[in-house]
């Protein structure tokens, strides 16, 4: 894959974080589409029900989506292989999200163009043939590790706090 401009891109999980996503791809000219637990109305973004199909329809496909029973292991073998060898998977989710023995055979066996991944099935464990794989790019899951991201989420605990102590509803409750 020579350019990011005008891929498809599909999305898993077309929350705060894949709506982020697909709003910066659409600046470099990508189509997008995606896959939610539901069909988001607001969106002008192609839904797909079924990750497989998304997979058979984009080119680069982002897991942003929540770890849960029905997302574990959400990228299989079905979906690597309508991914296809010139198709790319990034995660920035969980490394749960993806079957990584099988990632690991797709990248090796020319199935699947490409990856890249800040998180992994059995971190901090890095599989020795993902790691020595040169369609791979690794990094470590620093996205909130910057001072403003910091400060940010610092100042939503107070904010949470201050809600919790004045018996008003929480900014980011846990259900």
């Amino acid at each position: 894959m020579d350019l990011f401009s005008g891929k498809s891109v599909g999305i898993v999980g077309l929350g705060r974080i894949g709506s982020a996503i697909a709003k910066r791809a659409e600046a470099f000219g990508c189509s997008i589409s995606y896959h939610s637990r539901s069909q988001k109305p607001e969106s002008t973004h192609t839904y797909y029900p079924r990750v497989i199909d998304l997979a058979f329809n984009c080119q680069i496909l982002v897991i942003a989506c929540a770890l849960t029973d029905e997302t574990h292991h959400i990228v299989n073998r079905g979906v690597i292989d309508a991914l296809g060898p010139n198709g790319v998977v990034i995660n920035i989710a969980r490394g749960s999200h993806i079957d990584e023995p099988e990632l690991v055979s797709a990248l090796a066996e020319g199935r699947l163009g490409g990856a890249g991944f800040d998180v992994l099935e059995h971190e901090p464990e890095v599989p020795m043939q993902l790691a020595k794989l040169n369609n791979v790019v690794l990094s470590p899951h620093i996205a909130a590790a910057t001072v403003e991201s910091r400060k940010e989420m610092a100042d939503l605990v107070i904010a949470n706090l201050e809600a919790y102590f004045s018996n008003k509803p929480l900014l980011t409750p846990v259900l």
